[in-house]
Parts: structure tokens; sequence; C-alpha cells
């Protein structure tokens, strides 16, 4: 193995505190450190002595013999990560150091937690903080807020939300993003969390779900709205623009929210327009807004829908890598399956949605709506379409069926089908569509600026979370990554694929202490097995835990143990660089 890549970055005064106890020697060192009079000791060099021991190097926690993978994308070596406390105190050889607690991995991969970049962990969290599904994969930090986060929330929108609530029932006691994320902590969560502010949740906010513009007044109230988020932490604004009534925004508006968010070093993140026919027109859209707002911006859940799309995946990477070394930031995210997930309404036009859930159902129950809807809408593909959460007696016997199954079961054209199951399930039906290609999932796996996001809760086997379907990703995207396209098909290397699972997105959201096994970073660590680490799920068996994650720590606390949940809740708010401390937070973190 190679050695470990001694650098010669110093630590702040800051990290005086890893040095020891600050006994007589302690003290002195100290004094000499503070007034530079001797150079701090570089990552891989481990600390010294606890007071009152010999020179032998003691820490809280001592993973020992492990193949590090410090997430830089670097060749593994053999060594030891130690750690004091929250925080990782050294990594390399070290050989002579002990532990007061000492794990022995026997060569498994150790190496940063790994990052979820689209997380729909929201409620899941609220109702379970273990988050089971995602902790068992090795995700260490959980990102929400695709164009809707949990605040900020005004009365309206809080009593929308509570009557609009399925299996997990709470109560929001909270009204800004940053108290939500406080909630959270004070709670009790395994894994970190971080999120964006939706640009939906802002315009909800200051135009309900009104089909227009903002006057400038209004757009001014939306803009400090996202002040306050970034403010509070918020890791950028993110856009979600197929759904209503965040597709009613116009470039302008999403340009002078990406400002603000600019403003305090943040992201702009979208569900683009179209993934589909249209998609070179969606990417041209969220360039000019990259461009105009002189923003980092990052693309969700990256693909091209529907067999006759495919082919354009090699223009949607030319676009993208042309605007790259033009000096636009611009990233993606993605996940590994063939099938998407989303709300079933989104198949009828734009129109049919406006001013809300209440709204929509009486104009779908409208004759001459139907009829309307009869002529202008065309449903791709039905047979690949597969309703979910389905509760009517007419639709209930039919779970897992396609929609172009049900449509002749019924003796309906798909369309019918469509606005009847709508009207009998009151809304708010999922569906599972297969429109992705496996070969366009391995080329852009293979892409050096796409990181990985479930699109996706974190779910138990249990209780509540048997009331309702999911999507396979909730259990198993990162590992079927590790699994399936690592070590099975060898899409790309290991040391590559845990960098894109940890430093990339670090650095994307400018986290300077996650995302590395490095001294200084906070202690997120995922031990596991690169030979069995498997995703189960499927998308007839979703509830099937991953396995080959033998171990996980969260900012330093053995949160799972020999492929066990402890129980231990240790998570943290994680906090975007422009966060003033303005929410009188229990605890935050950058």
């Amino acid at each position: 193995m190679p050695r470990y890549p001694v650098s010669t970055r110093r630590r702040s005064p800051g990290d005086i505190g890893a040095v020891g106890l600050l006994s007589p020697r302690g003290w002195l060192l100290a004094t000499l450190l503070a007034l530079g009079a001797i150079a701090f000791p570089p990552p891989g060099i481990p600390d010294g002595p606890r007071a009152g021991e010999n020179q032998t190097p003691h820490y809280d926690l001592l993973i020992k013999n492990g193949t590090i993978y410090d997430g830089s994308g670097g060749a593994p070596f053999m060594g030891e990560v130690a750690v004091n406390g929250d925080t990782i105190a050294a990594v390399g050889p070290l050989p002579d150091a002990k532990g007061r607690v000492e794990l022995d991995t026997n060569g498994l991969a150790v190496a940063p937690g790994f990052i979820n970049m689209l997380s729909w962990a929201t409620e899941s969290l609220i109702e379970d903080g273990l988050s089971q599904s995602d902790i068992r994969q090795g995700v260490t930090l959980e990102v929400m807020g695709e164009g809707h986060s949990m605040g900020p929330l005004n009365e309206a929108m809080k009593k929308e939300m509570l009557e609009g609530q399925g299996s997990i029932k709470y109560a929001i006691p909270w009204n800004t993003l940053g108290e939500y994320l406080e909630h959270l902590e004070r709670r009790g969560i395994s894994t970190n969390v971080a999120s964006f502010v939706g640009a939906t949740t802002v315009r909800i906010h200051v135009l309900g779900y009104q089909r227009r513009a903002p006057n400038r007044e209004e757009l001014q109230r939306m803009q400090a709205l996202v002040r306050q988020a970034m403010e509070e932490g918020a890791m950028g604004v993110g856009s979600a623009l197929i759904y209503v009534p965040g597709a009613y925004a116009t470039t302008e508006e999403l340009i002078a929210l990406a400002k603000v968010a600019a403003e305090y070093g943040g992201m702009y993140i979208s569900h683009i327009r179209n993934e589909g026919g249209r998609i070179l027109e969606a990417l041209d859209e969220f360039m000019r807004v990259a461009r105009s707002a002189s923003v980092r911006a990052e693309i969700y859940h990256l693909k091209v829908t529907g067999p006759a799309n495919w082919h354009l995946l090699d223009k949607v990477i030319d676009k993208i890598e042309a605007a790259r070394r033009e000096g636009l930031r611009i990233t993606a995210n993605m996940y590994t399956y063939p099938a998407s997930a989303s709300s079933l309404d989104v198949l009828l036009p734009q129109w049919v949605h406006a001013g809300g859930n209440r709204a929509f159902l009486a104009r779908l129950r409208d004759p001459a709506v139907q009829r309307r809807l009869g002529r202008e809408v065309s449903i791709i593909q039905p047979e690949k379409i597969r309703p979910m959460n389905l509760k009517s007696p007419t639709y209930r016997p039919m779970a897992g069926r396609s929609l172009a199954d049900m449509a002749s079961a019924l003796g309906k054209s798909p369309v019918e089908t469509l606005i009847d199951i709508l009207l009998k399930e009151e809304g708010g039906v999922k569906m599972v569509r297969f429109s992705i290609s496996e070969e366009n999932i391995r080329r852009q796996i293979s892409l050096p600026w796409v990181s990985f996001g479930s699109d996706g809760g974190s779910f138990s086997t249990q209780g509540v979370f048997l009331n309702f379907e999911t999507h396979p990703r909730a259990f198993g995207n990162f590992a079927r990554l590790l699994g399936k396209y690592v070590r099975e098909e060898k899409v790309i290397p290991l040391e590559e694929a845990i960098r894109r699972l940890t430093s990339l997105p670090a650095e994307n959201l400018r986290l300077d202490r996650r995302g590395y096994l490095r001294q200084g970073a906070f202690a997120d660590i995922v031990i596991f097995d690169p030979e069995k680490i498997q995703d189960h799920a499927t998308f007839e068996e979703p509830r099937q835990y991953a396995t080959g994650v033998i171990h996980v720590f969260v900012n330093g606390v053995h949160v799972l143990k020999d492929g066990e949940h402890t129980g231990a809740k240790p998570g943290r708010v994680v906090r975007g660089p422009g966060w003033k401390g303005k929410t009188g937070c229990v605890r935050s973190w950058k």
C-alpha cells in the first residue's frame, strides 16, 4: 500500500484542545503553539500524550488496521484513524497509538461518512430519528430542500401541512427553516442534517398557489425570506420546476432568489424544468440562472427520461462540460435506478393545478375539464407507470399493476383512469415510472462531477413506515452504487466512488470539516466490506435494508455497530456558509 501522504497544513490555535489536558508540559506546549514558536504537527502524526501518561499517544477511539479511503480519491492505504471526542485527531500508520476504545477492522474499508445530496427524510426523521435505511448504507449527512423545505412557514402553510399529513403525524412548532432543523436535533437524530431553502416554499409563503409572477414588492419579500434562511444556515436555494406551484416561477424570479444565495456563498440547486425531449432548453435556463446570479449550481437527479430521448445524454454532458470550461461551477447528483418516482398528477398540465389541491380536485370533477384533458393529454408508455399508495376500494386491489393494466381492466383510457385515480384517492398519489436507460446510468456514474442522492426518505421496516409504498432507492441507493456498479461492473474505482460520496459534495456545499478523513475533521466515519456491500431492496419488495456496512460513527459516536443500530442519536445541524447564528440553536456546526 502507498505510504500516507504527510501534509504540511497547520492547525489553527482553535484546535489546541486536541493537544492534551494541559498538564505543566501541556501548558508549555500550548504557550509555544499560541506564540507560533513551534509548528503544529501535520495530519498523520499523532497528537501529544494525555496528561499523566508516557509518550505513547492515547485517544478516545482508535480504529485499527483499516484500508483507509480518505475521501480525496487517492489510492487507499493501511493505517489507523484516531478520534478524540467528536473530532479526528490523527490518520495514518499509528503503530504505537492506544485508544480507550479500540476497533480492529481487519482490513475493511474505512471512509468518511457518506453525504446524501437529495434527501426527503424531512418527515421520516420526525417520526423516527434513527434514520435506519440510510445509516445502514453509511450515510451520515442528509441534505434536504428540493423545491420544498420545512420552512419558512406562515400560519396558512402550517394549517395546510397539518391537514395534508399522511401516516406520519406531527406538530409544527417551528416557523423558519433554521427552527425546523433545530427541532430535529432536539428530538434526536442519528444522522447530521442540512437543507436548502425551497424556492417553491418561499413562493407559497408570499403568493400562495397563484399562477403569476411576483410584483416588485413581492419579489423583495421572497428575497428577504431567502436571506433569512441563508443567515440561519441554509445551503442555498433549491427549485423543483416540474411541480406546481414551483413550475410557475420565471427564470427572472429564480435568478433573483439565487443572487441572494450567492451573496452568502450558497448554491442554486434545481430539479430542472424538463428531463425529456426539452432537456437541452431546460439546461439553458439552468445555466442562465447560474451565469446571471454568479452562483455555484447543481442539477438534481441528472437523467434523460424516455427511450426516444436517451440519445440526448451526450449533448447534455457536452453542454455541462462546456459550461464548466467556461468557468461556471456546475455539478450534478443522481440516483442509481432505472425508474423515477414522483407525484402521479405531474402527468397533467400546469393549468389544472392552479389554486392548490382543493381547486385541482374541483377542476378534475368538471366533465368539461375531463373532456379537455382527454384531448390535450397523451400519456407516453402507460405500461411503464406504476401508481403507488392506493387506498380506495377500487384501486387498492390493483396495487403493483401498471396504469395501462388498470385502464384495460376498467375499460377506460389511460387518461380517464388517471383522472379517476386522482379523484378517488383525493390526490396525493405517487408513481414509479420506468423511463431511464441503464447505459445512461453507467455513463453518468463515470462523470467526475456527479455525486449521489437517494431522492427518498430514511425509513425503518416497521411502524408507520409499513403504511405506504416507497421506491427502493430509499433503502439501497448508496449500497447499489458500491455493490453493483463499483464491485460487479467496475464502472469506477472504489476510491473514486467514495470521493463522490464524500469530499465532492462536501466541497460543493463548502463544508470544511466534513467529507474527509483527516486531522481536525468531524468524526463521521463508515467502515464497510467492499466485497459484501449490497442493496437488497426491489421495486416489488423495497423495504429491505442494505448489508455490508459494519460500523458507522457520527460525530465520534458509534451509531451502527456490527451491522446493528445502537440507538444513538448524535446527529447535528450542519450549517451553510452564510450562517449568522440568529436562530438560538442548540448546537450548530459547519
